[in-house]
């Protein structure tokens, strides 16, 4: 078994770290997630690296930003009832984003958010306790056994902005 020890310095990100698994790894099946904080930020940065990946599963352990709660409830209402929500959650989707500061960027990362709630490529659940700090990424491929292995991260980066050292700036100690 292979083991590296990486830093977040220079231009060792998470980020950079997460890119280099899933272009090296093509048939990810699996990435879980088990963080204190998840931010919009982290997603909507992470997110086009996750594009051929099924199933993504995040386990927030301290704090979900009001943007992706706020989204993720929708999403899952619009899961419940389709037929009845699906024309009021659009029609919402689309006022809050007309009347709200967002960006393009931010706008695309919102629709696909709701996308991956609506179609069950993410789920995203909160530990009970809200006092899990925890930090650790699992990338599972198809058919994982113990004869083939994944890769897992663990350190002190959550699935942020500044965690996964967005913008030249990182939150890595």
């Amino acid at each position: 078994m292979s083991t590296k020890f990486f830093t977040n310095q220079d231009h060792n990100t998470l980020f950079n770290k997460f890119k280099g698994v899933f272009d090296n790894n093509k048939d990810i099946e699996f990435f879980d997630a088990l963080v204190g904080y998840f931010r919009a930020s982290g997603y909507f940065k992470i997110r086009e690296l996750l594009n051929d990946v099924p199933n993504i599963r995040i386990l927030v352990g301290i704090n979900v930003d009001q943007i992706l709660s706020k989204f993720q409830s929708k999403g899952l209402l619009f899961q419940e009832n389709a037929d009845d929500t699906l024309q009021e959650f659009l029609s919402e989707i689309k006022k809050d984003i007309q009347e709200a500061q967002y960006t393009a960027d931010i706008e695309k990362g919102i629709l696909q958010f709701i996308e991956d709630i609506c179609t069950r490529k993410i789920e995203v659940r909160a530990h009970p306790s809200k006092k899990l700090h925890a930090k650790i990424y699992i990338f599972k491929p198809e058919n994982w056994s113990e004869h083939k292995t994944g890769s897992v991260i663990t350190g002190s980066s959550n699935l942020t902005d500044a965690g996964l050292g967005g913008n030249g700036e990182g939150n890595f100690n």
